[in-house]
């Protein structure tokens, strides 16, 4: 399992938990609205790939696609969290990249089968370091993704259907959430393909840049 450092505490990625739909305009892209309860779907503690490790894509998909998103490390467990003490359960936050393999996705739902397969491979929970949740506001945040030097996506948290705190109060009411626990809070619109040479940067401004190549 990987180990997340944040600061000299170390944590061991446990749950990945992935919101399906958190952004109106993303939601619209995908021929898709946003429902009264966030939908989540679970990702393997396999497919984290952490910072100065590149993105392998898997040789059955030809489409696979980026996903920007704000991470959520659980510091502290629990279960029926209240929204007004949620916050105070996060350890840290991260930029992070649910890829998709879109085909196999796409397969999956005209079957009316389960996504597994296409988000739960290998390196599919892209994640950068984490910074300390100490005096950090989840809902007013932005970041962006850049492709080779061009802008592909921008988020601002303030955009986000179901807040970071709304978020760990609904998950730990149907799951009991454990300290290195990970939560991927929804993309904003811009998904697209990746492809072997690519080079994503992922920026917070003021904490976290970092890059990923992809082969």
């Amino acid at each position: 399992m990987a180990i997340i450092q944040l600061g000299a505490q170390q944590y061991t990625a446990n749950n990945i938990f992935c919101v399906a739909r958190n952004y109106l305009a993303h939601a619209k892209e995908m021929g898709s609205v946003i429902a009264e309860e966030p939908m989540f779907f679970i990702k393997p503690n396999s497919a984290v790939l952490q910072s100065g490790e590149a993105i392998v894509l898997p040789s059955w998909s030809r489409d696979v696609h980026h996903e920007l998103e704000l991470l959520v490390l659980i510091g502290r467990g629990g279960r029926q969290i209240a929204e007004a003490d949620a916050l105070n359960h996060v350890a840290g936050y991260a930029l992070g990249l649910d890829l998709t393999a879109r085909d196999v996705q796409a397969q999956a739902k005209k079957a009316g089968n389960p996504w597994t397969l296409a988000k739960g491979f290998d390196g599919a929970a892209v994640m950068t370091r984490f910074v300390a949740a100490e005096g950090l506001d989840p809902a007013n945040q932005v970041f962006t993704l850049a492709i080779n030097g061009q802008l592909r996506q921008a988020a601002n948290t303030q955009d986000m259907a179901f807040s970071v705190a709304q978020l760990i109060a609904w998950l730990s009411g149907k799951f009991t959430l454990q300290p290195g626990d990970l939560i991927y809070t929804g993309t904003p619109e811009g998904v697209g393909p990746i492809v072997a040479g690519d080079v994503l940067t992922l920026n917070w401004p003021g904490l976290v840049q970092e890059s990923f190549a992809v082969v």
